[in-house]
């Protein structure tokens, strides 16, 4: 099979990890992919926060567990790195431009035998003065938001089975 295609066919969300840690080159070509994606006119707004050092990524999941209300014990699922995708708040095309970066880089850690999972909690929140406070940390330009992160890690088990879901496309094709 296509290795593009096996890739997208065999990547899963994974939600619980290991605490190996990934190396710095590993991480590298992970932001490598994700500028690599396309953007809206090209424009490349984007910014990539990778945070590996467990007592920010403590600090930035309880800012969030308190926001959102969530259990004190709200980590990211366990992954020892998240990397934040984050754009200027008036950039029409902000959330595609990271959705497509964040694909890249989802496909590019499964490459490596990296899991990962989509983190989305922060969209609604960057301006809240405590989660602000945790960004500008993270050196988040103020005029960013984040949209989107992917929680990275080892898996520390298979990846869950595909769940097939039938009749989600309409075909009119031209008759032969």
């Amino acid at each position: 099979m296509n290795p593009v295609m096996e890739a997208i066919l065999t990547r899963r969300s994974i939600r619980s990890f290991t605490g190996e840690k990934i190396t710095r080159d590993s991480l590298e070509m992970l932001v490598e992919a994700a500028r690599y994606a396309p953007s809206g006119m090209n424009k490349q707004l984007w910014k990539f926060t990778v945070v590996q050092e467990p007592a920010l990524l403590q600090k930035l999941a309880a800012v969030i567990a308190q926001e959102l209300g969530r259990d004190q014990g709200y980590n990211f699922y366990g992954a020892n790195v998240l990397i934040l995708a984050s754009n200027e708040r008036d950039n029409p095309y902000g959330v595609e431009d990271c959705a497509c970066a964040l694909e890249n880089i989802f496909l590019a850690a499964h490459s490596l035998g990296i899991g990962s999972v989509w983190i989305n909690q922060l969209k609604g929140i960057c301006d809240v003065p405590a989660v602000r406070q945790v960004l500008r940390q993270l050196r988040l330009p103020e005029n960013h938001v984040v949209l989107g992160a992917a929680a990275l890690g080892y898996p520390s088990g298979p990846a869950p089975k595909a769940v097939k879901r039938p009749h989600v496309a309409e075909w009119f094709l031209e008759k032969e």
